[in-house]
């Protein structure tokens, strides 16, 4: 039997509804048995990067992002498009990995939901800040599942067959990746 693996799954947007967080609900829902699949839910409440205060006593806020993915074996991110790059809350928290090392070595990959002609500027720019700090991308577990806003269900997750087989081949490629399989 494989050992248990913990994913930690960050989405990039605040909004209620968001399709990024459902599309990592969903992605949870289908994990196999052995993945520990855990939501960051501190988006929001991260303050405002300073390097002034990225020492050894970070914010709380801080503290615990760090902590979560020290924990995971990897990290599996969806993200929106603002203005052509990352949003600014979900930039912010990619600046406070910087300075910790967390993603240095960690497993990473993503999903892009975005619309078709949409995207690939948040997917270039978390691409360009994952090598940045260091983390291994795992291009085989990352994909573009266009994604209409209608397919998010009342329960926050999505119900098109298609997304859920196309969620279960990302878990397949991360856990080969991470010699799991």
């Amino acid at each position: 039997m494989s050992e248990p693996v913990k994913v930690l799954l960050v989405t990039g947007s605040t909004r209620a509804g968001s399709g990024n967080t459902a599309a990592l609900a969903t992605t949870a829902a289908v994990a196999p048995r052995r993945v520990t699949a855990v939501m960051y839910d501190g988006l929001a409440r991260l303050p405002a990067f300073n390097p002034d205060d990225d020492g050894d006593r970070v914010p709380r806020e801080v503290a615990e992002l760090r902590e979560e993915i020290t924990a995971a074996d990897a990290v599996l991110f969806c993200t929106p498009e603002y203005a052509g790059t990352l949003p600014g809350s979900f930039k912010n928290l990619l600046d406070w990995t910087v300075g910790g090392g967390q993603l240095y070595g960690k497993a990473a990959a993503w999903i892009n939901v975005a619309a078709q002609g949409r995207g690939q500027g948040a997917q270039d720019a978390l691409a360009s800040v994952l090598g940045y700090v260091g983390a291994v991308i795992v291009e085989t577990a990352c994909r573009r599942i266009p994604l209409d806003r209608a397919a998010v269900s009342q329960d926050g997750t999505i119900s098109d067959p298609r997304f859920r087989a196309e969620a279960t081949q990302v878990w397949d490629a991360l856990l080969d990746f991470l010699g799991d399989r």
